[in-house]
């Protein structure tokens, strides 16, 4: 459980995805529990876009991340395209601060020029590997005579900037999950803070972004806590204070790995276009990191926000389950009233659906129980929208004779023309007097009336089908069954 309680005042948050694709099931994860914590205490929620990393920029990635957020409705405080006392909140159009801020390092002598050429870098590599060292960078420009660093400087000579980490002692820092962690600093490498391009490092913006920003909590996955002592060493050069840091367990597939595409869909894109609820997929994220303090498993986000309490998040790897979401996602497709599912599911399919949203919300609640995913509407419900179903005449029989078949769509074809109510009540119950009187048992008779009608033995409530349906069509499928027996010389 965690180490760190809940701040007294207002708390500015962030998360800062990277626009190289699809926004990942990752990214939602993390502003989850960042966008409670800022609700819960009255503070804010930023999101940043670190784009410095230009030879992995995707367009239209920086939109995908904007539309995802708020589909889920983690809707933040600051960003991009809502602005902000912070802005930019684009990296890519923060160079200035990251340049100056690279210069008071240097004039410091927190930070220094590196002149080493990439081939040279890789050589040293080599050797490091041949000598089975530690990789890290060998601080040749570190001891250059500053005189020819000037005469470099001034010839235009490509360089990046590195940090000059001390070579003696420990750093240290408190995560909020973990608590003290302590990092060697022999083991630290003096890192790349400004490119020879001019872009800053992930490492560099990040800290100097949270300090412009006022960021005072980072809520980030655990697969930056080998990164942190390098932040923490980053503050100290600025003479800034760090913010709180709190590392949340990385989503695991069922081998434990990392979540990943190969083993798990991590587009947020691919869960919104299979069908999942925004209010499912964040309850189900909210499960992964945290435990509500009465124990229940569904819960709505102001639900999630209001027993917030860092003291409840959890250590645990946790395992990224499609079985366990796609039970929330059925539990929160019961939840919706059958025509506020009608509305999303016609928003769901684009066209499909347009201009028969009276059918669709006539279709829902027979199939509202067993749904799992939206994109389960379709299939499930075909028969409603696709006019008489195709199937191979030996379906109708089934254990029973073709003559037994024909017999009992007689007999239903007389009845139901004649029913004087045409609602399920009133079908069911002449159907089964019906039944009694065909010397069939009567899941056998209505098994054959169910293909019939719906050209499957699995199928939503037949006789609220019927309903659905009405009598016109009903009657007409029934005939086209008894002369697909007849066709298949089955009947005489």
């Amino acid at each position: 459980m965690a180490t760190i309680s809940m701040p007294k005042d207002p708390v500015r948050v962030r998360i800062a995805p990277s626009p190289t694709g699809d926004p990942h099931v990752g990214t939602a994860y993390i502003a989850l529990f960042n966008k409670a914590l800022a609700v819960k205490t009255g503070g804010k929620f930023i999101l940043r876009i670190e784009d410095t990393d230009r030879a992995r920029y995707v367009e239209g990635s920086e939109r995908m991340i904007f539309d995802a957020l708020r589909w889920l409705g983690l809707d933040y405080d600051e960003g991009p395209d809502v602005g902000g006392p912070h802005a930019p909140y684009r990296q890519s159009e923060r160079s200035a601060i990251y340049r100056r801020a690279v210069e008071d390092l240097v004039a410091k002598g927190r930070a220094y020029p590196c002149f080493c050429t990439p081939e040279r870098l890789e050589q040293m590599r080599k050797a490091q590997m041949a000598a089975k060292q530690a990789s890290g960078y060998d601080g040749l420009c570190r001891t250059l005579d500053p005189a020819e660093v000037r005469a470099k400087l001034a010839a235009g000579a490509t360089h990046t900037i590195r940090l000059a980490v001390p070579h003696e002692g420990e750093t240290t820092f408190e995560d909020g999950l973990r608590g003290k962690i302590a990092f060697q600093n022999r083991e630290i490498d003096d890192q790349v803070l400004m490119k020879s391009d001019g872009l800053p490092t992930y490492h560099l913006a990040n800290v100097v972004d949270d300090h412009e920003m006022g960021v005072t909590h980072v809520i980030r996955a655990e697969e930056w806590i080998s990164s942190t002592p390098k932040h923490v060493l980053l503050y100290a050069a600025f003479e800034w204070p760090a913010p709180r840091f709190i590392h949340m367990p990385l989503l695991r597939n069922a081998d434990k790995s990392k979540i990943s595409k190969r083993k798990n869909p991590t587009s947020l894109i691919w869960y919104r276009d299979e069908g999942f609820l925004p209010e499912a997929l964040l309850n189900f994220l909210g499960l992964m990191g945290y435990s509500m303090s009465d124990g229940r498993e569904v819960f709505s986000l102001d639900e999630f926000v209001r027993d917030f309490d860092l003291a409840r998040l959890s250590v645990t790897g946790p395992i990224f389950d499609l079985k366990k979401l796609d039970w929330l996602n059925g539990e929160w497709i019961r939840r919706l009233a059958p025509d506020e599912l009608a509305a999303r599911i016609v928003a769901h399919t684009g066209e499909r659906y347009r201009g028969r949203e009276a059918l669709v919300r006539q279709v829902v609640p027979l199939v509202q129980p067993r749904l799992k995913r939206l994109s389960e509407f379709g299939p499930q419900t075909a028969l409603f929208f696709t006019g008489c179903p195709d199937y191979p005449p030996a379906e109708l029989a089934g254990k029973r004779t073709p003559e037994e078949a024909a017999q009992v769509l007689e007999r239903a074809s007389s009845i139901l023309e004649a029913a004087p109510d045409w609602r399920a009540p009133a079908l069911d119950a002449a159907c089964r007097e019906e039944a009694k009187g065909s010397g069939l048992k009567e899941g056998d008779f209505f098994m054959v009336l169910r293909v019939a009608v719906t050209g499957s033995r699995v199928s939503p409530p037949l006789f609220e089908s019927m309903a659905v349906l009405g009598r016109g069509e009903t009657l007409a499928r029934l005939r086209a069954a008894r002369g697909k027996l007849a066709g298949a010389g089955s009947v005489r």
